[in-house]
């Protein structure tokens, strides 16, 4: 039976009749079993999972953007790692995820990952989806960079499309509730009395600016990650990291969030929207190659042994180190050839890089096109066990909101296996553990504090401009907090964040509550501005470099003093309290790592 809206009003201490919001807020109310927030891989197969566990219960399914067309694994071009072929093997797929992660990785959760995601891949097939397959009628899989495997599963170069097109088909053809453009902007914890537990979240309709406050007996977070604090790109512009803001204000522990990944090549097309678009990891893995503005092949410098098919860290570190140098264009990118392979080939087998480039006027078959590091992915995030529970009871996250799998580099191809397959795992373990829970009553005390914050810009009456401080954000964090890192850079972007926040409390948006994206960019510039500050702090706490974290000042690794996760939780003053913890080196040393 679907979950049923009942209504609530909150009385606010002060009106604006000029604004239009009177003296009251009616906001709904709805319970259900499990709240799933995010409608990417992760969200979507929890949703599927826990609906095939036990059909019976209530799931809602909420999205900033649309569920199942917006976000990150749509996006996803390369395609997904996966163990089929007999000549390959669990050990060596985990051996390439802990070596490329710097062997800061959870090694239970990379575990974890590369058992399940063949059983996953079978299981997308069943759901619809078409992977390419070699003329024997098996599965293709292709190579990827860091891996010592071609293990990477993938529909042409377009996988996301696909894998996200066939989950939505089967979310629509279950009994979920599918709330589009709800965001969430609170999770609600029920008070004082219920420390360290979470009993839903508050959303916020974008097309009415309503409110709905949701009882859950299992919340998912799945929202994604915050690459827009950065000025260079992959994600589409919404990702900028609202459930690990909202995972730590709730109290939840946050691990190697100085971990941030920069694809190698993104799309360099000036103020384009496509700039920091990214070509995928395939077109090096099949022989592309990188050079610099002097028509040198420059990764023989970085990593002479791999080249192009370097890790990630590596590869990118290399083009923004040459374009520092003054070895890149006169637009800040170093050049991505594969014509040499072939105009049939390319076109064949990489049409959506060739129609992506063709839109910026770049002709990725026949000539060189300029590319750049562009911000991806965040390897931390909030800690989990193998259940997907984090810290706060009734709290599951997966996908990039979770920190640990990882460590301090992601594998091309590990990033859209990892939303599913823990996707399957938090559905499965909701399923079974709100069958034995009460439904939560929540705080209604709790709600007015959240709506009257987020009111507040409505009221205000400042000058500052949101869509300025945020690309503000994005400058500071590419210069200071990005690819290369200092302790004199990060110290200063803490202290310029402290300013830019203290700016934004102070902005005024429109009193409009719908469809106000300048009220919605105020709630996006809080998001950015607590994972930028919790990846500066982490980034200044690990004197080393290790993974995608280079250090100028340290730049070697120091595994006697920093194999250890930087830790991080929200004090009483809202400060985060940072710690270290050893590695948990259960199954692989880097002693025996070959």
């Amino acid at each position: 039976m679907p979950p049923r809206l009942t209504a609530g009003i909150l009385r606010l201490a002060s009106g604006n009749s000029k604004s239009g919001l009177g003296r009251s807020i009616v906001y709904e109310e709805l319970a259900v079993d499990i709240l799933i927030l995010g409608g990417g891989g992760a969200g979507l197969m929890a949703a599927l999972h826990a609906r095939q566990q036990e059909p019976r219960l209530r799931i809602a399914l909420a999205a900033k953007g649309l569920v199942g067309q917006s976000g990150c694994t749509r996006m996803v071009q390369g395609g997904y790692n996966a163990v089929l072929d007999p000549l390959d093997s669990f050990d060596l797929h985990f051996g390439d995820t802990i070596r490329g992660g710097g062997f800061l990785n959870n090694q239970e959760l990379a575990w974890l990952l590369v058992n399940e995601a063949p059983r996953v891949i079978r299981e997308l097939e069943k759901f619809g989806c078409f992977f390419d397959r070699t003329p024997d009628g098996k599965i293709y899989q292709k190579a990827f960079a860091g891996q010592t495997f071609d293990r990477t599963v993938h529909r042409g170069d377009l996988t996301g499309i696909e894998i996200m097109s066939r989950l939505k088909e089967n979310i629509l053809a279950a009994d979920v509730t599918v709330l589009d453009e709800h965001r969430a902007v609170s999770l609600l914890t029920g008070g004082p009395d219920k420390e360290d537990k979470v009993d839903g979240a508050l959303l916020l309709d974008l097309r009415s600016g309503k409110f709905l406050a949701v009882s859950a007996k299992a919340t998912l977070m799945a929202t994604g990650g915050g690459a827009r604090m950065y000025s260079i790109a992959a994600p589409s512009l919404e990702k900028v990291g609202d459930g690990m803001a909202l995972c730590y204000r709730a109290g939840c522990v946050m691990q190697d969030m100085e971990m941030y990944q920069f694809h190698p090549t993104g799309i360099v097309a000036g103020r384009s929207i496509l700039t920091g678009a990214v070509l995928e990891e395939g077109l090096r893995g099949v022989g592309g190659r990188l050079y610099n503005n002097q028509g040198e092949r420059f990764m023989e410098r970085y990593d002479p042994q791999r080249m192009e098919r370097s890790t990630r860290d590596t590869v990118s570190r290399a083009g923004y180190m040459e374009i520092q140098a003054g070895r890149g264009t006169e637009d800040g990118a170093v050049l991505l050839d594969v014509s040499h392979l072939g105009v049939e080939f390319v076109e064949h087998n990489f049409p959506g890089m060739v129609d992506r480039c063709r839109e910026v006027g770049m002709d990725l078959a026949r000539v060189p096109v300029k590319v750049s590091p562009t911000a991806h992915f965040h390897m931390g995030g909030a800690r989990i066990d193998r259940r997907c529970q984090s810290n706060l009871a009734n709290l599951f996250v997966a996908g990039e909101d979770s920190g640990g799998v990882h460590g301090a580099n992601r594998l091309g191809g590990n990033g859209v296996a990892e939303s599913t397959v823990f996707g399957t795992l938090a559905g499965d373990a909701m399923a079974e553990f709100v069958t034995h829970q009460p439904q939560p009553t929540i705080d209604a005390n709790q709600i007015e504090e959240a709506i009257t914050d987020l009111l507040q810009p409505l009221r205000n009456t400042g000058d500052e401009n949101i869509f300025s401080l945020r690309r503000e954000i994005e400058e500071l964090m590419w210069d200071k907090g990005g690819v290369v890192r200092s302790a004199e850079g990060l110290t200063s972007a803490l202290a310029e964040l402290d300013q830019i926040a203290q700016r934004a409390d102070r902005a005024a948006v429109p009193p409009v509550l719908e469809y106000n994206m300048a009220w919605q960019e105020w709630i996006n510039l809080r998001s950015l501005l607590t994972v930028a500050q919790l990846t500066c702090v982490s980034g200044l706490t690990r004197q080393e470099s290790r993974g995608s974290h280079y250090r100028s000042d340290f730049p070697e690794a120091d595994t006697q003093n920093w194999l250890c996760n930087v830790t991080l939780q929200r004090s009483a003053d809202g400060s985060p309290r940072v710690w270290t913890e050893p590695v948990e080196l259960s199954r692989l040393r880097p002693d025996s790592a070959g």
